[in-house]
């Protein structure tokens, strides 16, 4: 069974009498243990559809459906914060926290069972992403674009969900710190079990996954 299925949706805004279509009927099955890529050109609806996947917006029509529940059901708020993990393109940290009260904040505001002792789990998390102690205890304005990301990524696994969902995660980045995030991700889906999915408009990124969606105009490309 799929942990999540978009099923049908579409967004849309109103101009005058006329519909103006950004995603239209785009279905698709996200299992765990894969990494997957939502691919398109600036404007195509790939960020849209991050957006309806994630309960940031609404569709218009259909449905997203996690472990065969409708998310309204379950409630957007109540999914967001316990069901996903989102990674932004601009991080958003708290800049005047550090890395670890960071990953912190995230796992005080889950539902979800978490081990004890946060602070040691926000530690290993950040060892994971390859933030030794020394950085994990700098505010996160000290450091540099791929340390944040690394930071957002592991606040995006505390709350201990099965999705991480990120928009344009390495689209601040240089090539090197680039494969080591995409690295990292993959590394999640496929040791982890987790369910990985990037928007991206790199087809270098696209390569590297295990299931691909190209969005065009709206409209799914299978």
């Amino acid at each position: 069974m799929p942990i999540l299925t978009a099923q049908n949706l579409s967004y849309y805004y109103q101009d005058g009498d006329t519909q103006r279509y950004i995603l239209k009927d785009a279905s698709f099955e996200f299992e765990r243990g894969k990494f997957y890529t939502i691919l398109g050109e600036s404007g195509s609806g790939k960020t849209t559809f991050l957006s309806l996947i994630t309960a940031l917006e609404e569709p218009k029509s259909g449905q997203v459906l996690y472990d065969g529940t409708d998310i309204k059901k379950i409630g957007y708020d109540n999914y967001r914060r316990n069901k996903v993990g989102i990674v932004f393109q601009n991080y958003n940290l708290i800049p005047y926290m550090t890395a670890v009260e960071n990953v912190m904040v995230a796992m005080s505001i889950t539902d979800n069972k978490l081990p004890e002792n946060p602070q040691e789990i926000a530690f290993n998390l950040l060892d994971y992403v390859g933030l030794d102690r020394t950085k994990a205890n700098r505010t996160v304005n000290r450091l540099s674009g791929g340390e944040q990301q690394r930071v957002a990524i592991a606040r995006a696994i505390s709350t201990n969900v099965d999705i991480i969902m990120a928009d344009e995660p390495t689209g601040n980045l240089d090539e090197e710190k680039e494969n080591e995030i995409i690295e990292i991700f993959i590394r999640l889906a496929h040791e982890n079990n987790k369910c990985i999915i990037i928007v991206t408009h790199s087809s270098d990124i696209a390569a590297k996954s295990d299931g691909l969606i190209r969005l065009k105009k709206g409209v799914f490309q299978l």
